[in-house]
C-alpha cells in the first residue's frame, strides 16, 4: 500500500473517531438533559457520562447550549446548503420546501416524536436555550439572505433577499412550533407527520401565491 493511501486511511479513521466522540458526547448530554433539565446538568457530569474529559467536551462544544442545539444547527445549515446547491430551474422556495418535506418523514417514528416533545419541554424551561435558539435562527436567516443576494447579484444592503430569507425561515420556525405543540399534546407517529406535511404544503402555497389577497378585511 502506498504512503499516500496509508495517510488517507489514517485521516479517515481519525475523522470517524471524532464523529463518534462527538455523537457520544451529544447523546450523553441529551440523556441527562431529559432526566434532569438543561439548567441542572453540568459539563463535568456530561463528560463523566460520555467517558471523556471536560476539555474534550469543550473542544467539540464550546458552550453547553451548543450541545443541546447541535442537531438544530446542522439542520439550519442544511437548509442554506440546499438553496446554494439546488438544481438549475429550481427556485429558492422549491428547494427550501423540498428539504422541509423530506425532514417531515422522520416524524413517522414515534420515538422521534417523543424526543421532540421532551426537547420542547426542556427549551420551554430554559431562558438560556430560548436565547440560543434565537441566535441560531438569526444567523441562519442572515446566511440564507447572503446566499440569495450573492446568487442574484443584489447589493449587500438590498432588502429583497432579506425579505425572502425571513419569509422562508419564518415558515420553518412556524412549522417547528407546530410540531412542538402537537408532540407536546400527545400526537405521535404517522398522524403527526401527516399533519406537518399538510401544514408545510399550505404554508409554502401561501408564499407562492403571495399576500395580496390574504385575510382581506370585509367591507362594512
Amino acid at each position: 500500500m502506498s504512503a499516500t493511501r496509508c495517510y488517507a486511511l489514517a485521516v479517515s479513521l481519525r475523522e470517524r473517531k471524532k464523529q463518534q466522540t462527538r455523537k457520544a458526547i451529544a447523546a450523553s448530554a441529551w440523556e441527562l438533559f431529559g432526566e434532569r433539565g438543561f439548567e441542572a446538568v453540568t459539563i463535568a457530569e456530561i463528560a463523566r457520562a460520555a467517558d471523556v474529559s471536560e476539555g474534550t467536551v469543550f473542544n467539540y462544544f464550546p458552550a453547553k447550549e451548543d450541545l443541546f442545539y447541535s442537531q438544530m444547527e446542522a439542520f439550519e445549515a442544511e437548509l442554506v446548503a440546499a438553496v446554494r446547491a439546488r438544481e438549475p430551474g429550481e427556485s429558492v422556495l422549491e428547494a427550501f420546501r423540498r428539504v422541509m418535506l423530506e425532514r417531515s418523514r422522520g416524524l413517522d417514528s414515534t420515538e422521534r416524536s417523543e424526543l421532540i416533545a421532551r426537547a420542547a419541554r426542556t427549551i420551554d424551561a430554559s431562558p438560556a436555550l430560548r436565547a440560543r435558539q434565537r441566535e441560531i435562527v438569526d444567523q441562519a436567516t442572515r446566511d440564507l439572505g447572503a446566499a440569495i443576494a450573492d446568487e442574484t447579484g443584489a447589493r449587500p444592503d438590498a432588502v429583497e433577499p432579506r425579505v425572502v430569507a425571513h419569509a422562508l425561515m419564518g415558515v420553518q420556525q412556524a412549522l417547528q412550533g407546530f410540531v412542538w405543540e402537537r408532540a407536546s399534546t400527545g400526537q405521535r407517529g404517522p398522524a403527526l407527520a401527516a399533519a406537518v406535511r399538510a401544514e408545510t404544503e399550505k404554508a409554502f402555497a401561501r408564499l407562492e401565491h403571495g399576500l395580496a389577497d390574504y385575510a382581506r378585511k370585509p367591507s362594512s
